[in-house]
């Protein structure tokens, strides 16, 4: 239904929304209050970033084009308006990269003794020896070079390898590739890949000056390039790099066996359409033409590099021993205080719902809970959602264990979360090895939501506990995102819990949900009378307030409401991580509206939604941003925060956020962003503080916050703010 709110002028585009957020986290690499090698990380990160970028939205983009789909998006741009602008924001953005690499981060790491060679021409004579031995011994062996003729064809260049490409010229008397050849016919062209086996970050004795020295494994392989090809001359050599088209697409309707038809496409993904080709900067005219048209690519699919290319090189150097004064401190996550002593967790949960903030907070009590379950006789029944697990991960052993244990174990392992999907095909076979009861979702729909259940048999009858979150189940990244969740046995949300389960693995869909709201059906309309009421308040001449906190922002109902509930007089503040298609400050629609976004050391990847409700506050949270796929497309859960203590805990992490003047980026009327300028006020680092909070216990950190509120900053604060450039 339209609305006056449906202005194509009143909504950024998602793609170069996410751009913006990419250029935040390359701002960490260019502060110099980071520590060094923190830089290094960040830079990897935003090469990441954009190579998935690049693989799952531009080649979504390329496909619309391929298929003529002429649709707006909400911003009123068509696919190919789209790929325009994003190739050259993202050429930008590359040349941002490379100039923080160059310019800054590299003198950076001469004046702390580490030599970094991307040039093996920058060799001493030692290093040169020791690199022509290694080559010899550990490299050779392994490569294949590929030549490229009328009889050999160019061949298959598999998605994210570096490859070496090289002009050769036959030497006089040599037999060449092919006999009789004329003179014009000298010339000819080989590849060769290089091998992701061995790391590509190899360690070399350092020359005076320096404590360690690294080269890139593709310059051995270019100074010994000439002993893959006898009989010939190099011309020249240089490095390249594809990106292919690795959205996967499949009939879930037609495919018999969804796992096997995962691990087939999965295959697939090494061969999709070349959608972005790098290149060294100064390539050789001729073999850059040779590249182009054996991989089909187009002139403003080419981006010339002016570096290493694939700069997520630089996050291997992070872990390097003996350098911990260029790191941030290793923070050691804090068993929650309830939980210290190791007490049993079935009663602990009785006496009060338990509120765990991660990574300040460890992910442990969530393992042990599992573990629990599985060894403790009066357990009958785990159900558990999987989305993204580690790699070595203590809850499928914990699940694998209760299935042993005779205990009835359902486990919902989305097989569709993307570039995981090798992983869970893994993780659900073995589960289903151990016994358990292995079940893929519903079909057409992603399962996202994060849900534990276990069914216990006590002396009053049957109890179900359960926990909720907002991440996945995931003990390593638990340690790197910030993430909420709540362990409970609330009897509502024990039998809203078990008629997920029952939703899942048998289409039964329940007559009322009691306290979850579930997407794909109900949550929309949900989140849509919450706004309506804050509005019904303002319109009343009450106070309205909403508080919310997400990944992303790009659903036009929702934004269209936000704007809606603006113009009644709520007040609104949203802290948004990523992509943000909301625009703020627009007049009669958005200026009570305010948008943050923390980058920080810890990705933040909780989603927390709080509604004033006339003073009644109400706090939920949960797995779903609000994005149409989260909404529409996806199995999601979000809960309420019901226990008195749990929803203060969950209002003093949105206020200190919101205070946040030092990590924390606030959005502009023109769509940039900008750190506030803190001169004349004391620096707040929202990270930092729940670190140092989680030292203390849970009464001492929620003392007198009670009567805490949130307080906007001024509009005029942000706008007169500006980005103070690092110094390079």
């Amino acid at each position: 239904m339209k609305t006056e709110f449906d202005d194509v002028r009143y909504y950024d585009n998602r793609e170069l929304s996410w751009l913006k957020f990419n250029k935040r986290i390359l701002n960490e690499a260019r502060d110099t209050t980071i520590p060094l090698l923190e830089r290094l990380k960040f830079l990897g990160i935003t090469a990441s970033n954009l190579d998935e970028f690049f693989m799952v939205r531009v080649a979504s983009l390329k496909d619309m084009v391929h298929a003529d789909y002429k649709k707006c998006d909400i911003a009123g741009m068509t696919a190919s308006e789209q790929l325009a602008a994003i190739n050259y924001e993202a050429k930008e953005f590359v040349a941002s990269q490379y100039s923080t690499y160059n310019r800054s981060l590299k003198p950076a790491l001469k004046k702390q003794g580490i030599q970094f060679i991307d040039a093996h021409e920058d060799l001493s004579e030692e290093q040169a020896v020791f690199v022509d031995h290694y080559f010899q011994e550990n490299v050779y062996p392994v490569l294949t070079p590929m030549a490229v003729d009328a009889s050999r064809p160019f061949p298959l260049i598999q998605n994210k390898t570096l490859n070496i490409v090289s002009l050769l010229q036959t030497r006089k008397g040599g037999a060449g590739l092919h006999r009789g050849k004329t003179k014009k016919q000298e010339l000819e062209f080989a590849t060769i890949q290089v091998p992701s086996v061995l790391p590509r970050l190899v360690p070399i004795p350092p020359t005076d000056g320096y404590e360690v020295a690294f080269i890139l494994l593709e310059q051995i392989m270019e100074r010994n390039i000439d002993v893959m090809y006898l009989n010939y001359e190099v011309l020249c050599s240089y490095p390249y790099r594809v990106m292919r088209n690795a959205d996967l697409s499949f009939d879930e309707d037609d495919a018999a066996d969804l796992l096997k038809e995962i691990e087939k496409q999965l295959k697939k993904r090494q061969w999709g359409e070349v959608i972005r080709l790098e290149v060294e900067e100064n390539i050789d005219k001729r073999l850059l033409r040779l590249l182009k048209d054996n991989l089909h690519v187009k002139a403003e699919d080419v981006f010339p590099i002016n570096g290493p290319i694939d700069l997520t090189v630089l996050s291997k150097m992070f872990g390097m021993p003996g350098y911990d004064s260029l790191r941030y401190p290793k923070y050691e996550p804090k068993m929650n205080r309830r939980l210290e002593a190791k007490r049993d967790l079935f009663a602990e949960i009785r006496k009060r719902d338990i509120f765990l903030h991660h990574p300040y907070e460890s992910f442990e009590p969530v393992v042990d809970l599992i573990r629990q379950a599985a060894e403790d006789e009066d357990v009958l029944a785990i159900k558990q959602t999987l989305y993204r697990v580690s790699g070595n991960s203590p809850i499928i052993a914990a699940l694998a264990r209760a299935a042993e244990n005779g205990k009835q174990v359902t486990v919902l392992v989305e097989l569709k979360a993307r570039f995981d999907e090798e992983n869970n095909i893994v993780w659900a076979k073995k589960l289903e090895k151990a016994g358990c009861h292995v079940i893929y979702g519903i079909v057409g729909l992603k399962t996202h939501c994060k849900i534990a259940l276990i069914v216990r048999r006590e002396e009053d009858g049957i109890k179900r506990y359960v926990h909720l979150g907002t991440g996945n189940y995931n003990d390593t990244t638990a340690k790197l995102y910030t993430d909420c969740g709540i362990l409970t046995c609330s009897e509502a949300i024990g039998e809203d819990a078990t008629a997920v389960f029952n939703m899942l693995s048998g289409y039964s869909e329940p007559k009322q949900w009691h306290k979850l709201i579930v997407a794909p059906i109900w949550m929309r309309k949900k989140f849509y009378a919450l706004i309506d009421r804050e509005m019904k308040h303002a319109r009343n001449g009450e106070e309205a307030r909403i508080v919310a906190k997400m990944n992303s922002l790009c659903d036009q109902g929702i934004i269209s409401k936000l704007y809606e509930a603006s113009t009644a007089g709520v007040q609104i503040q949203l802290i948004i991580r990523g992509i943000c298609c909301l625009k703020v400050g627009i007049p009669g629609v958005s200026e009570n509206i305010q948008v943050s976004s923390i980058v920080g050391n810890f990705l933040e990847h909780s989603r927390m939604f709080y509604f004033y409700n006339g003073g009644a506050e109400e706090v939920y949270m949960g797995s779903a941003d609000w994005m149409p796929r989260n909404l529409d497309k996806r199995v999601e859960i979000i809960f309420p925060v019901e226990d008195e203590r749990c929803i203060e805990k969950a209002k003093h992490i949105l206020d200190v956020q919101l205070q946040d003047n030092k990590k924390a980026y606030y959005l502009k009327k023109d769509g940039t962003y900008v750190r506030l300028d803190k001169r004349g006020k004391k620096p707040c680092s929202a990270q930092e503080i729940f670190m140092k909070e989680s030292d203390k216990d849970e009464k001492s950190t929620l003392e007198g916050l009670a009567q805490r509120i949130f307080k906007p900053i001024f509009a005029a604060d942000i706008e007169d703010s500006y980005e103070i450039e690092e110094e390079e």
